[in-house]
């Protein structure tokens, strides 16, 4: 073997070279896949997100979700329980003005092929028993003068959880005596009328109260325990006129929390009653 070969004195020392070695990865070992499809699967979950409330909620709840995200556009509407006139406002039930109908059928909520039927809460099931239930209402109260003149004080509208009535007081009608529990003869006369309607149904039933924004002397009460009491005196109202006790699921007061005429809360409308019967 040869000997290793001495360095002068004054000779520089080898130089040291570094190799670098990059290892790339191909194939479907790659990352950059990954990311696009979470982007994908990402907005596929919102789109069908989309479907899905516009499948499950009501023409005036999307119109709220759309001033939601459009603050700067928002138009309060002041009927949003229905407008003016005997059982007025727009539900799930209008009909939509097609073009071309062609075999087709439907409403602001949803389209269904002529002569379906479906189930009892969606196609045209529901949208029957709805149109059903407003003219037994609409019979009911055209039936004496008494209840002719008490009929504008009623609005119906279709929602989520099934139809609500809504019992809406004004300048000339209050459900409740100033400030108290105690029903009004026509009120009386009003709620005898409905749960006549009402008890052709199985369904259960909820009732929330309503007030306006008026303040209390002090010490005198509160919106919250007297909406509470106006809804529970509702219940017992519809009792007494032979509605099963079973049939209730919720009693709520929501004092003066929810208005009617949002702009005004202490206009009268926004006391009033709420039946829901439910799906």
């Amino acid at each position: 073997m040869a000997a290793k070969k001495q360095r002068g004195k004054n000779e520089p020392p080898p130089p040291i070279i570094v190799k670098k070695i990059t290892v790339v990865e191909g194939g479907h070992h790659g990352g950059a896949w990954k990311v696009a499809y979470a982007d994908f699967v990402t907005a596929m979950m919102a789109f069908f997100l989309l479907l899905w409330l516009l499948g499950a909620t009501t023409e005036d709840q999307r119109k709220g979700l759309a001033d939601y995200f459009t603050p700067t556009l928002v138009k309060m509407k002041q009927e949003s329980a229905g407008s003016d006139g005997l059982l007025g406002g727009s539900s799930l039930t209008d009909a939509d003005n097609y073009p071309h109908k062609a075999a087709q059928t439907g409403t602001k909520a949803i389209t269904i092929p002529r002569d379906a039927t479906g189930g009892p809460k969606e196609g045209s099931g529901r949208i029957n028993r709805v149109q059903h239930f407003r003219q037994r209402l609409e019979q009911k109260l055209q039936s004496t003068e008494q209840l002719r003149r008490l009929a504008r004080q009623v609005r119906l509208v279709d929602t989520t959880e099934g139809i609500r009535i809504d019992l809406v007081d004004n300048a000339d009608f209050s459900m409740f005596r100033l400030g108290t529990t105690v029903l009004t003869p026509d009120a009386s006369n009003l709620l005898d009328a409905i749960s006549e309607v009402v008890d052709g149904e199985d369904t259960g039933l909820t009732i929330r109260g309503h007030t306006d924004a008026l303040p209390w002397r002090s010490g005198a009460g509160n919106n919250w325990s007297l909406s509470a009491g106006r809804a529970e005196a509702t219940r017992q109202a519809l009792i007494r006129d032979g509605i099963s006790q079973k049939r209730f699921r919720r009693i709520e007061g929501v004092a003066d929390r929810e208005p009617l005429i949002s702009d005004n809360p202490q206009d009268p409308r926004n006391r009033r009653i709420s039946i829901v019967v439910m799906d």
